[in-house]
């Protein structure tokens, strides 16, 4: 009879499962929805979200397609920069348009989203432009 170790029965995430759940993660916020609310769209706990956004539990295609349209994107969405589909190409996308990974880290941070939806609020040119001096002049302060 084969005998299964439970530690092998155990998935650790794969790469993509962690990608998909942090793009979830980073439009539900962006969308300004709760782990609650998201749940309760698809018909599963908050507590399974998180798991989704952890990479802890794979989501299927139906359960992604229901995600998919509960936050507005195409279900391709999740998989765009993939590590695996990146790695095989041998780029990286945020490395072909030279973005430094600190802004990238920053923008999927709850502040850079706050921000960035403030920000694209300010319809001025000339508001915008003060805006960004001013945060320069912040930064240069705290130095």
């Amino acid at each position: 009879m084969l005998s299964i170790n439970s530690e092998q029965t155990r998935r650790k995430p794969n790469s993509v499962d962690a990608h998909v759940g942090q793009r979830i993660r980073q439009r539900r916020e962006w969308q300004n929805i709760s782990q609650t609310a998201l749940g309760e769209a698809i018909g599963v706990t908050f507590q399974q979200v998180q798991k989704y956004e952890k990479g802890l539990n794979r989501v299927g295609a139906g359960r992604l397609q229901q995600i998919s349209k509960a936050l507005k994107v195409e279900p391709s969405y999740f998989f765009e920069d993939t590590p695996d589909k990146n790695q095989s190409e041998g780029r990286c996308a945020a490395n072909q348009i030279n973005i430094p990974p600190e802004a990238v880290e920053f923008v999927a941070s709850k502040e850079g989203i706050e921000l960035i939806r403030a920000f694209s609020r300010v319809g001025d040119y000339d508001v915008r432009r003060r805006i960004v001096m001013l945060v320069k002049s912040l930064g240069a302060y705290e130095r």
